[in-house]
């Protein structure tokens, strides 16, 4: 052989065995997906969910979370506690087991949870592992435990420190900056967390609290709930009673509802613990659709939500046709006209839960699919028969979607038929690129024909293709397809993206996997911006989870030294770039060339090189509007070369969050979108 020398040996000694939980920590993204802020904030959401876990078996009905000086955060509950008692199988305190042993938990059956989130038993030791303190204080049985960890290994055995009468577990850790690059916890992306957990724990009090600016010294372990020290600090405290239909009310406190009464049932069904179903019909056209699995939310859907929309557009042609709204066979509801404009949210509790995947984002558990057809069906045709008005409303909505979903066809269809027989596959404006490889393909949408022409000569014509926009889009927010494709702007797009629209959308075709938004970095650019995305969050949203979607950052300034040109992206990159004293420096040094000019001129010195010096160490600066104010060569050198430019990622960290924002500052609520303005005014970068 002719690398024998090479050859490395392979032998048992070369197996390498990951005790205890040495497995997380070696590769802890396979536990939290990733050590970025997501899953430094997994953390808090892992020790959480065993409280709530509590709550959800009536154990418990109070749960604190705080973000504390040094990194710390604590978590209490009044359940049960953690048992403390010794483990048959470990031979240590069941605390200890359960903190520092993979799949070790009270989930896998037994009498501990009828129902819980926790499948495999590694929420709390997966925290312990990636903590560089961890401290577990338990209340139970009328005494106090104590036991503390250091990345995931106990310092000293289960102790007991004295008697109490209360119940719970108050967990305290600090994450390790080992493990993860920045430790900053987001106070509104844990409130937003815990309010959506409220509303799926009928009952349950949930307190978020910001105590990291407290200097005062306190032991916290004093008290069981924190908020018992009387500190001034941030908090946010949540109580439902009303369930998933409060949270029907809270997600659509922006719109106008179409009927008056919010549909809402609870009942157990065969192999499930719970079926909870709420939905209410708004004047919009996009749905929303929340869907949990023993509160654990599931993004991608599963049974659950398959049986819900199939039983929804169901229970609304029955109740058409029995009811003269609509001819039998002609005018059937599809499933996409009975989601238009619906809000609804379908939570389901099972005892033996199966998800699809590790992430726990799709349901996949069988009986779920006619547990919710047999709970939600009987409900919601019993509520439109005994609320005719409502159902009137609604169904009159879902025949305006249907009328709109034909003439929409009718137009997409003319649209496309009409570019094939004239041979206009691509938009006119459209400036192509050469290459037909979508993989290195990029498409620039730029604002105004100024701009257009000179990125379509600052382009690399290989892979980057132009098209240049004229003025503002249409706010597709509440335009239905046919009114959308009747624009030639909008129109324009889809053809060159390539990837069709609405029920004929194939990401197979997407002709450009970098889109690049470029527009002005004014008013107006900021505004067209926002068509845009709203545009594709909308109607392209693949788009943006694939990462396709990106926003090009062009500089505010051109600044030159002397002969030396650099380009600033901020004021403060242009500040560092001018200098603190930029001034008093160029005056001090232009007083001292005339010094020196005269002293050259006395001695007969040649007066050009003294201008020349003077002219060298003046600081011009030029402010860019826009992107036409460019010459081809600085939009390439600054914007368009991929060796050099910024680009920012469209992505989208919470869908809720970020479909509220597009019905606040793109919907027809006047009200909401001036109380936004007021509320988020100071954050705004205005250029006068």
């Amino acid at each position: 052989m002719a690398k024998d020398k090479q050859k490395s040996s392979y032998s048992a000694q070369d197996i390498q065995v990951l005790e205890g939980l040495e497995p997380v920590r070696k590769r802890p993204g396979m536990y939290i997906g990733t050590t970025g802020p997501d899953g430094l904030h997994h953390l808090i959401t892992e020790i959480f969910d065993n409280s709530r876990d509590e709550a959800m078996g009536g154990f418990a009905n109070d749960i604190e979370i705080v973000l504390m000086p040094g990194n710390l955060v604590r978590v209490t509950d009044n359940g049960r506690g953690i048992p403390v008692d010794i483990h048959k199988q470990t031979k240590v305190s069941a605390l200890e087991t359960i903190m520092t042993t993979l799949h070790a938990g009270g989930k896998f059956g037994g009498d501990g949870y009828v129902v819980s989130g926790g499948l495999h038993g590694v929420g709390a030791s997966v925290v312990n592992a990636l903590s560089v303190m961890c401290r577990v204080v338990v209340h139970r049985d009328g005494g106090r435990y104590v036991q503390e960890y250091s990345r995931g290994k106990k310092k000293a055995a289960v102790k007991k420190t004295g008697s109490s009468k209360l119940n719970g577990t108050i967990t305290t850790f600090e994450a390790d900056s080992e493990i993860f690059p920045e430790i900053a916890y987001d106070f509104n992306q844990v409130v937003t967390h815990m309010r959506q957990q409220a509303y799926l724990v009928k009952g349950l009090r949930i307190s978020v609290i910001d105590a990291r600016a407290v200097t005062a010294k306190f032991d916290a372990d004093e008290v069981m709930y924190f908020r018992e020290l009387g500190l001034d600090v941030p908090s946010q405290s949540f109580y439902f009673e009303g369930g998933l239909l409060s949270l029907v009310k809270f997600t659509n406190q922006t719109q106008k509802p179409i009927h008056k009464n919010i549909f809402y049932v609870d009942k157990p069904a065969e192999g499930v613990e719970s079926v909870e179903v709420s939905l209410q019909y708004v004047d919009d056209i996009s749905p929303r659709i929340l869907a949990f699995a023993n509160n654990i939310h599931t993004p991608e859907g599963g049974t659950h939500v398959t049986g819900f929309k199939t039983t929804l557009t169901r229970t609304l042609n029955t109740y058409a046709k029995n009811n003269g709204y609509t001819k039998n066979g002609e005018d059937s509801f599809t499933g996409d006209d009975a989601l238009e404009g619906l809000t609804a949210v379908i939570s389901v509790k099972i005892r033996e839960i199966q998800f699809e995947g590790q992430t726990k984002a799709k349901l996949g558990t069988v009986e779920a699919q006619s547990a919710v057809t047999t709970v939600f069906g009987e409900g919601f045709s019993a509520f439109l028969e005994e609320n005719p008005d409502d159902a009137k409303m609604i169904v009159n909505k879902i025949i305006l979607a249907m009328k709109a979903r034909k003439a929409a066809k009718a137009a997409k269809d003319s649209v496309l038929r009409k570019g094939a027989l004239e041979g206009m596959t691509l938009p006119g404006k459209l400036a192509d690129c050469q290459s037909k490889d979508a993989s290195e393909s990029e498409i620039f949408i730029v604002e105004g024909d100024s701009a257009g022409g000179t990125a379509k000569q600052g382009r690399d014509r290989r892979t980057q293709a132009i098209l240049p926009l004229r003025g503002k889009i249409l706010n597709i927010e509440r335009a239905r397809l046919d009114r959308m494709l009747a624009s030639e702007q909008i129109r324009a797009l889809v053809i060159a993206l390539g990837t069709a629209i609405g029920d004929t959308f194939d990401l197979s075709k997407l002709r450009y996997h970098k889109i690049i938004i470029a527009t002005d970095a004014d008013v107006d650019g900021a505004h067209i911006r926002t068509l845009l995305l709203t545009l594709f969050y909308r109607h392209f949203r693949p788009l943006i989870d694939g990462g396709y979607i990106c926003i090009a950052q062009p500089p505010l300034y051109k600044i030159k030294k002397g002969k030396e040109i650099f380009y600033a992206y901020s004021d403060d990159e242009k500040d560092k770039i001018v200098g603190k004293n930029a001034e008093i420096e160029e005056t001090m040094q232009e007083i001292s060339n005339e010094s020196e000019t005269e002293e050259a001129e006395e001695k007969g010195a040649d007066e050009n090189e003294t201008v020349k010096a003077k002219k060298t160490n003046k600081i011009s600066i030029q402010r860019y509007k826009g992107l036409g104010e460019m010459n081809a060569e600085e939009l390439w050198e600054t914007t368009m070369d991929p060796s050099k430019r910024i680009l920012k990622r469209v992505d989208i960290t919470d869908a809720q969050d970020a479909d509220k924002i597009f019905d606040i500052l793109m919907g027809s609520d006047v009200p909401s979108r001036k109380a936004f303005i007021q509320s988020n005014a100071t954050k705004a970068n205005i250029d006068i």
